[in-house]
């Protein structure tokens, strides 16, 4: 949604309220001239500027629990452009119709706010840091966790500002401010007690002043009667630009002392005729890194939980039945390759003697069963999941076929790709391979028909980052489907099941096959019934109907239909209606991947990027 609100001609960014007036000046005030611009109190907000009467009006328009927006106490929208719309048509609450939009003057751009120029550099840090990842593996996690993790670092940023003291008493933060140099508006926030309440501490003529900053409920911050904020770096960014309250405007932050370790940070001071261009912008271009809170420690929780951060509740109340519930896909032994460190040599092959295998099964078919396991490498223990032949008549084909899906699998590394850990010759072939032991995505859909929208388009979100993958490599699935999908966490899925994929040569875009096998028909594209031709464009085909089973709950694709009602309906134009409370978006996404002509369907560079938007949109 930012990115959208971004190309509006009428949205300023960052800029102040005061800004807004002066602009809403320039545009000569008539009645219900207007512009938006960002909160600077609410994360993911945003500000309607109106004049009238030659006066100007603001309203914060805040993103609500329901990822709607709304200006308190009026009607719930979309986004803030549908808000906008409605009140050109009807007042409703607002001093006057939104009669025309002041549009910014040439050359001017969207304000970029102080943090959000940092933001990309902590994001990365924060991953790098966590997860120890580089390379690919950290690119892609940045790219499926970055609403969460955009959360996380708003809410934890402030302990990386030089102007954060911790948890020091009143008595240790005067001496820091009186001593040199001592400059009208120097200050630090340091923590008061453990119940989320902090102090600003400002230094005015030569004294230290102490106001305090308090959580409300909702977990808005603020000074007694004063305005509220989400995060102490907006309110620290708001108090740089007016005192509004305070004795003076917060013009040099007051660094650690050196013996705080890492955190030690000077600034040089600000010139006084300057009051409205310090704290904020300078502070964070000067910052070291520093230790950032680790997933599932109770730091992390917090300000994962908090309600600052939009509803991120959803992460406190999923079902027990799933497994580290709060963690991100990172957390998990399965995100990085099992031989990403350098010390396990990567080997196609498993000793018999390093796997031990559990009771109970995992899964069968016709090849035989999948069992759970440990592997035992040289520094640790992993738990796997055994893909075990059951050939009793000694067939060459079906042992072929099961080390021909092990070939191509051996040659995949990705997130979201279930990984080939090495093929194990005992009493029977077996294939050991990463676990996802929550089971396939359409089982788990069935068994969990509470889950959030926005959760299940993570899920989707991240098939396509896999089949983004495989269509770079020149890999055609060829098998993409729901009950093909496995869930490690309940917000992290990989695509499994390789038993029909091919490696295409680089002369080559499609793969024909020989003749009509025993294929999942209601999953291929026209191409492949009529023709036999398999691409990363047939994969697409099959990824809108994986689409369709996500979004239907886990539902069987064309049900009561048999494959030839299923080729006719296609041949004819028709496509399957949407699922119930599906998200219109995401329906019209599914109908390109249903474009008759492969030629003209989208491939998943182009899939992966509009899912990637509508799930950032809706997590903000």
């Amino acid at each position: 949604m930012v990115d959208k609100v971004n190309t509006l001609s009428y949205f300023y960014g960052n800029i102040t309220r005061e800004d807004a007036e002066d602009y809403l000046r320039q545009g000569g005030m008539s009645d219900g001239l207007y512009l938006l611009r960002q909160s600077r109190n609410y994360l993911g907000g945003f500000a309607l500027s109106v004049a009238h009467g030659r006066q100007s009006y603001h309203y914060t328009i805040e993103r609500e629990l329901s990822d709607t927006y709304a200006i308190a106490g009026g009607k719930s929208h979309r986004n803030p452009i549908d808000l906008i719309d409605y009140h050109s048509q009807e007042s409703d609450g607002l001093v006057c119709l939104l009669k025309k939009p002041y549009n910014r003057p040439r050359g001017v751009e969207p304000k970029v706010g102080a943090f959000e120029d940092l933001k990309e550099h902590l994001i990365r840090e924060y991953v790098k840091q966590t997860w120890n990842l580089q390379g690919a593996a950290l690119e892609q996690a940045i790219i499926s966790q970055r609403p969460q993790l955009e959360k996380l670092i708003a809410t934890t940023a402030h302990e990386k500002m030089p102007w954060f003291h911790g948890k020091i008493t009143r008595d240790d933060s005067e001496p820091r401010l009186l001593g040199p140099p001592r400059t009208n508006g120097k200050f630090l926030i340091r923590q008061r007690d453990t119940n989320g309440s902090f102090a600003l501490c400002l230094l005015h003529s030569g004294s230290v002043m102490h106001y305090r900053i308090d959580k409300d409920k909702a977990g808005k911050l603020s000074i007694p009667d004063g305005k509220k904020f989400d995060t102490l770096w907006q309110l620290v960014e708001h108090y740089s630009y007016k005192p509004d309250g305070l004795l003076r405007v917060l013009t040099t932050p007051c660094a650690r002392p050196d013996n705080d370790g890492d955190l030690s940070i000077g600034r040089p001071p600000i010139p006084q005729n300057h009051p409205g261009q310090g704290a904020a912008s300078g502070i964070l271009s000067r910052i070291k890194s520093y230790s950032f809170p680790k997933p599932g420690s109770k730091k992390f929780m917090a300000a994962f939980r908090s309600k600052t951060t939009d509803n991120l509740n959803q992460y406190a109340t999923r079902p027990e039945s799933t497994k580290n519930a709060e963690a991100m896909p990172m957390d998990t032994e399965v995100y990085e390759s099992p031989y990403a460190d350098p010390d396990e040599l990567r080997t196609s092959t498993v000793d018999r003697k390093q796997l031990i295998l559990e009771d109970g099964e995992l899964g069968s078919g016709n090849f035989g069963t999948v069992m759970k396991g440990i592997y035992k490498m040289r520094k640790t223990e992993k738990q796997v999941a055994v893909k075990i032949l059951k050939n009793d008549d000694n067939n060459a084909a079906v042992r072929d076929e099961m080390l021909r899906e092990a070939g191509v699998m051996q040659q995949l590394d990705n997130p979201y790709i279930v990984r080939m850990i090495g093929i194990c010759e005992a009493e029977n072939l077996m294939l050991v391979m990463e676990l996802a032991d929550l089971g396939p995505l359409n089982k788990f859909l069935q068994k969990n028909r509470q889950i959030a929208v926005r959760n299940i388009t993570e899920l989707v979100h991240q098939v396509s980052m896999g089949m983004k993958y495989l269509e770079e490599h020149n890999f055609v699935h060829r098998d993409l489907a729901a009950r093909n999908v496995l869930l490690v966490t309940q917000h992290y899925a990989k695509i499994s099941d390789f038993g029909l994929s091919k490696a295409l040569t680089e002369e080559e875009n499609y793969y024909k096959a020989k003749g009509h096998g025993k294929w999942p028909v209601k999953w291929y594209a026209p191409e492949c019934m009529n023709f036999f031709k398999f691409s990363c464009k047939s994969d697409v085909w099959s990824f809108g109907v994986l689409m369709w089973e996500a979004y239907s709950l886990g539902q069987k694709p064309y049900k009561g239909m048999k494959g030839n009602e299923v080729i006719q309906m296609i041949e004819s134009g028709e496509r399957m209606a949407a699922p119930a409370n599906c998200p219109p978006e995401m329906y019209e996404l599914m109908k390109k991947c249903w474009t008759y002509k492969a030629d003209e369907r989208p491939g998943f560079n182009v899939v992966e990027p509009r899912l990637r938007d509508y799930y950032y949109d809706i997590s903000q």
